[in-house]
């Protein structure tokens, strides 16, 4: 059985720049990615965030934290400040170890995220 290092891509939005609408948001995100693809923590390998520059009130590496994924080697950066881009919008990558084929990783984008990605927007509400 082949084992791929595969990368899945999601992206929520925060309602407000608070340590807890952060939490939340990226709560949320990481349990759709979780069910949507079947994640197990020990198989992720890494995790790498992104927060436009009006979300600073907390880092959301806390949120994979407090879910159990203690192990992970983590990481936040800020995103790129395009003018005119989707404000209050965190970013996940998550480098997971799996036999699924590149066609079988589900993305998610909620909230009003979903403009970033329509087509794995709309991938993810048929499949849940």
């Amino acid at each position: 059985m082949t084992v791929w290092c595969r990368g899945i891509r999601g992206a929520i939005t925060a309602s407000e720049n608070t340590r807890e609408a952060i939490l939340e948001a990226t709560h949320e995100l990481l349990q759709q990615l979780t069910e949507a693809n079947g994640i197990a923590p020990d198989d992720v390998t890494s995790v790498f965030f992104t927060m436009t520059p009006d979300l600073n009130a907390e880092f959301p590496a806390v949120a994979a934290r407090q879910i159990g994924w203690v192990g992970t080697a983590l990481m936040c950066g800020q995103e790129v400040d395009v003018p005119g881009s989707l404000p209050r919008c965190i970013r996940v990558l998550i480098h997971w170890n799996t036999t699924r084929h590149a066609s079988e990783i589900v993305h998610v984008y909620l909230r009003d995220a979903w403009a970033l990605r329509p087509d794995h927007a709309r991938k993810m509400e048929k499949e849940l």
